[in-house]
């Protein structure tokens, strides 16, 4: 196999030959021994890409889940043995900081998961419900791969492995509710252990895979620049390295990818849109909005196929006062002024009202939102409208999976 070692799509093509062979049947020491020459120079990054590329030629990304954990068994000895070695480059303190709180994120979740077996070995239910509990915080964890390093290593066209680890992290997840409901009132050890152990086993070969694959080809392939928005800082050498409680926020404070202004794209916040894309999401919403400037005078309102309430475009640039009836123009002066002055955020409405044919009674919901800038300066105000009478009807899930096909 010595032929292989220097060229780098030889080298993936006999990665791949070992991957079909080991879907085909053949036992992880077979394989290790005839391709044992070009395991020995294999590293992480490589192994990484070799998922991406079974995908790009047609391979099923939930056949590659099925075997994953066999893949990571013919790669071990080699992922092991260059575990130590050091990266071509210095890495930026950025990604240092990153990787460090996943790091100690798993850490803590292994130590968790030990809590919880022993507590599950012993019979503690209490216990092990508590230690359940601290186990599920991991999904910060999973969420931070998810919605942050996953979006920058798909830009550099990762898509495959980040793929199955996706649909790994949701069988996690199915775990923990399965657990969950058998460390019920009256708990069957048999049926705990029956579920814990293929969970606490995908929970460990999550975390060897992260460590000895996934964090290395990140450390290869993202740019310092990346790095500094995932740590969502300046890289500053000031900073230290997050706690495992910190080391992975709530995706609601997660940092977001700076857009770019090109072909058109007005920059938001959290990606860029042109106008034409931002007139037509606004439309599609299942819900009213109107939008009120600071000078109380309506700037838009969303001219969607079955507004609640008739708006005409003569109002854009009408004060807001003047599109009310006169008996209710002093609570909306009212709601303005607490808004303005900082009193509340919020003002809170419900009706109900027959539809268009009078054959039914629609419930709407009506909220008013103060629009603040970062300093809290007061910006204007957000009319939110919903006939919220299908939602209240609901009960029970209906999920994703639920959904046919």
């Amino acid at each position: 196999m010595s032929e292989f070692i220097n060229n780098t799509s030889r080298r993936q093509e006999a990665l791949k030959s070992m991957i079909a062979q080991l879907h085909a049947g053949k036992t992880v020491e077979e394989v290790k021994s005839q391709f044992a020459a070009l395991l020995a120079e294999v590293d992480a990054t490589e192994i990484a890409w070799l998922e991406q590329s079974l995908i790009a030629d047609g391979m099923s990304p939930t056949e590659i889940k099925r075997l994953c954990d066999v893949h990571v068994a013919a790669f071990q000895d080699a992922l092991e043995a260059r575990a130590g070695v050091a990266l071509e480059r210095s890495e930026p303190l950025a990604a240092e900081r990153v990787i460090a709180g996943f790091k100690e994120s798993n850490v803590v979740v292994l130590r968790t998961l030990d809590g919880l077996e022993g507590a599950v070995q012993a019979g503690k239910w209490a216990e092990a419900r508590e230690w359940l509990r601290r186990l599920r915080q991991h999904e910060r964890h999973y969420l931070r791969k998810e919605n942050v390093l996953f979006p920058f290593l798909e830009k550099h066209g990762f898509t495959g492995p980040s793929t199955v680890m996706w649909a790994i992290h949701d069988d996690i997840r199915q775990g923990w509710k399965q657990l969950d409901e058998r460390l019920g009132e009256r708990p069957d050890p048999d049926g705990v252990a029956a579920v814990l152990s293929p969970l606490a086993e995908a929970i460990r070969q999550m975390v060897y895979k992260e460590e000895n694959i996934l964090f290395p080809a990140a450390l290869r392939t993202l740019t310092a620049q990346e790095w500094a928005i995932i740590a969502g800082n300046d890289a500053s050498p000031d900073r230290a390295a997050p706690s495992a409680e910190t080391a992975t926020p709530p995706a609601a404070s997660l940092p977001v990818m700076s857009p770019v202004a090109r072909d058109g794209l007005l920059p938001l916040d959290v990606g860029a849109l042109t106008a034409r894309q931002i007139n037509l999401l606004l439309k599609h919403l299942p819900i009213d909005v109107t939008f009120v400037d600071e000078n109380d005078e309506v700037r838009y309102y969303s001219a969607g196929r079955e507004r609640i309430f008739d708006r005409q475009p003569e109002i854009i640039g009408r004060k807001v006062q003047q599109c009310h009836p006169p008996t209710s123009i002093h609570r909306v002066q009212r709601i303005l002024d607490d808004f303005r002055s900082g009193r509340r955020d919020d003002a809170e409405f419900w009706i109900q009202m027959a539809d268009a044919e009078g054959q039914r009674r629609r419930f709407i919901h009506i909220v008013y939102y103060a629009v603040r800038d970062a300093d809290g300066s007061y910006r204007g105000t957000l009319e939110v409208t919903q006939d919220v009478g299908h939602i209240r009807q609901l009960e029970g899930e209906r999920r994703l999976l639920d959904e046919g096909g």
